[in-house]
């Protein structure tokens, strides 16, 4: 056997563990999408669960109640895929292991888009909330790299998440400047501002879908070349990578998918860390399969927080941003509290 051959067999080889995790998230996806149909404020029988998915003569209550819990399922899988995504390509491009959407400061770059649009310029409409959550996301993407870059060393993994950490505390501060003197902004911004995929419809649905599709086909297109940027900057280079452009192409894909979930479902936090960063210690730190099995993971976390905080908050419900902040910060101490601030 020649040494080509060999070296192909090597590279269709799948990471540890790889078919065995599968397996579990698809099992998994299956059990989210069942029990986001059949849980909430009112339980729903299994036969009327499948009698609202397969029998459309079907007109019970219940079944009723099941045909209107699938537009949030799948609006709520979509955003969890989303972020999942989005925080495995800024773990990549930042090369920090605890990177995520909501740690940089893109989510409140997104909210002080947002709060500015419905103060100033009356905007209501979700197609409105999602161009200028995507380019406050963007904005400030812009901003906390331009920080963290400044001084020796560059962009490193601690300067970025100290950098995100004071541009989230700063805009944190406008937000309520904003709000404070107008009540029917008040009003309007804090449901949005917790974070919820109860407001999802088959409109928000068919508007966020082209910008989960072009995200996700951008992280994919990306992946080779962020990985062999995770080496570091002198062989990227070296095997021909175009740093700069690779960086700029996987943050932008990482910005559309948070900014277009977080303007239809609000600043939903944790979820990109969570996933990404579980998918890494399973199967190790290969993108081209990181990716698609972070989206799988974000949307069943996400999926999963938003059925426990309907029966936590029964009879009505606790937003699912109120949970993922409950579930990711002391996940995220122990990840920093173990984990060495060292590139991926």
């Amino acid at each position: 056997m020649n040494i080509s051959s060999v070296s192909e067999k090597k590279q269709v080889l799948l990471p540890r563990n790889f078919t065995k995790v599968l397996i579990l998230l698809l099992i998994l996806f299956g059990v989210c999408i069942l029990a986001s149909l059949a849980f909430g404020s009112r339980m729903v029988d299994w036969t009327d669960v499948l009698d609202g998915l397969f029998h459309p003569d079907a007109q019970s209550h219940e079944a009723n109640v099941v045909r209107q819990r699938i537009v949030r399922t799948i609006f709520s899988l979509m955003c969890g895929a989303a972020l999942g995504v989005s925080g495995a390509l800024m773990q990549s491009v930042t090369r920090n292991p605890i990177a995520d959407p909501s740690i940089l400061g893109v989510n409140t770059g997104a909210s002080l888009f947002v709060v500015c649009g419905i103060a100033f310029f009356n905007i209501s409409s979700a197609n409105q909330y999602i161009w200028l959550a995507i380019a406050g996301a963007i904005i400030t993407a812009i901003f906390v790299f331009g920080i963290g870059s400044m001084g020796s060393g560059g962009a490193t993994p601690l300067k970025l998440v100290l950098a995100g950490a004071a541009t989230s505390a700063i805009l944190s501060s406008l937000v309520v400047a904003v709000m404070i003197p107008r009540t029917n902004v008040m009003d309007q911004f804090r449901f949005w501002q917790v974070g919820s995929v109860g407001a999802g419809n088959w409109d928000s649905i068919s508007l966020f879908a082209p910008f989960l599709i072009v995200g996700i086909v951008i992280a994919i297109i990306t992946a080779p070349a962020l990985n062999a940027l995770a080496l570091g900057e002198d062989v990227a280079t070296g095997l021909g990578v175009r740093t700069g452009t690779i960086r700029l192409a996987g943050a932008f894909g990482g910005v559309l998918l948070c900014g277009a979930a977080t303007a239809l479902a609000g600043p939903i936090s944790f979820i990109g860390l969570l996933a990404t960063h579980l998918i890494r210690l399973v199967i190790g730190p290969d993108l081209r399969y990181v990716i698609p099995l972070s989206a799988l993971s974000g949307a069943i976390i996400l999926t999963i927080s938003d059925v426990c905080g309907r029966l936590l908050g029964s009879p009505g419900e606790l937003e699912v941003g109120i949970v993922t902040a409950f579930v990711g910060a002391p996940i995220l101490i122990l990840i920093t509290m173990k984990a060495k601030m060292r590139a991926l």
